[in-house]
């Protein structure tokens, strides 16, 4: 088996999409990050440095105190959140990154749509189907650039996963199994993003926060959308009320496929997707945190082949991604249309969940 793996996993960390040498890059993709949580502090802003296609120019953030002192972490300009959807230092970037609360991504971005940015929008869309909708035509009628942070899609462990759905190396995929979940008020600190805990904010806490990842992921590998859903939500504890604590979805896609899925936010940390197909199975686990490195697994005939390969940085990957693909003039596959199905994915399981029963999507989700 080692041998016909050796065939789809040569150069693992291969960047299929890459066609212009970073060498080459006299002028990267400027891009002002909007929010100043801790991912984008410990996560984005390394990885827009990381990458050879982009770098940090301006921050903005509602707390005064996180802009002066990023700004000077990373010597690049703060301004407040006015300053920058007024277009005062537009002239100062190229792209606008946000990575604020779901339900102010809106706002931020419809203004470096107005201003004519490139946008890098962090999942999922919005709080509400209605304003991703919003988001998406704001950037179509400004004829902007919009990808979303799908960051497991630039991942080479994901990409070469998919590699070997595509060449059927797994025969024909019969179910999918993923699993995510963290103690959020524990691994992020107390402290930390409380926003996901109000509805208004968020949309909701374990399947939006988390549950898009398996959600997504599974999308990409599969190269398809599902068309019925059905799905459970859990709220046991008075920290999580009035949010989705825990969540079973099931996903089913064209051809009887089915992905089942579980995701909380206060459960023992695990992160694992497994597709099982007729010849094989092909295992991600860890999957999906960013902070962990991915494991890559392949049982085929009763032989495992556990792939050691070079880790990547999944956020330096995502924004090389990201400048890449702007300074080659060249379209993203995560844009706003295809993170729209998520977001009705996303509805029509909180509608299941309410209801009780599965529901159909249409031919859009």
């Amino acid at each position: 088996m080692e041998d016909a793996l050796a065939d789809y996993l040569d150069e693992f960390t291969r960047r299929d999409w890459q066609t212009l040498d970073p060498d080459d890059v006299d002028d990267p993709v400027r891009v002002a990050v909007v929010g100043l949580g801790w991912f984008a502090r410990e996560w984005a802003l390394p990885g827009i440095a990381r990458s050879a296609f982009t770098e940090a120019t301006v921050v903005t953030d509602v707390d005064a105190d996180a802009v002066e002192t990023v700004a000077v972490e990373h010597d690049v300009r703060g301004v407040t959140p006015d300053e920058l959807r007024s277009g005062a230092v537009a002239d100062e970037y190229d792209a606008v990154y946000v990575a604020t609360p779901n339900a102010t991504h809106l706002v931020y971005v419809r203004a470096a749509a107005e201003q004519g940015k490139a946008i890098l929008c962090e999942k999922p869309l919005e709080a509400t189907v209605d304003r991703a909708r919003e988001l998406v035509a704001a950037c179509r009628d400004a004829d902007v650039p919009l990808m979303v942070g799908y960051r497991m899609q630039t991942d080479p462990a994901v990409r070469r996963l998919r590699d070997l759905l595509e060449a059927g190396f797994a025969g024909d995929v019969v179910h999918v199994h993923a699993t995510m979940s963290q103690t959020m008020l524990g691994e992020l600190g107390s402290d930390h993003d409380q926003w996901r805990l109000d509805p208004d904010l968020s949309g909701g806490c374990a399947l939006m926060d988390i549950g898009v990842y398996p959600l997504n992921t599974t999308r990409f590998v599969l190269g398809s959308d599902p068309v019925r859903v059905s799905g459970r939500t859990r709220t046991e504890h008075e920290a999580f009320a009035g949010v989705d604590e825990h969540a079973t979805f099931r996903l089913e896609y064209p051809g009887g496929v089915d992905a089942m899925c579980t995701v909380s936010q206060n459960a023992q940390h695990a992160s694992r997707l497994e597709v099982t197909g007729t010849d094989a199975r092909l295992i991600l686990d860890p999957a999906f945190y960013e902070r962990e490195d991915r494991g890559f697994a392949v049982v085929r005939e009763g032989t495992r082949v556990d792939v050691d390969f070079d880790q990547v940085h999944q956020i330096e990957e995502e924004f090389a991604y990201f400048g890449h693909q702007l300074l080659a003039e060249e379209p993203f596959y995560p844009d706003g249309d295809h993170a729209l199905g998520d977001m009705r994915v996303l509805d029509a399981l909180y509608e299941s969940a309410e209801m009780g029963r599965a529901v159909a999507l249409g031919d859009d989700a």
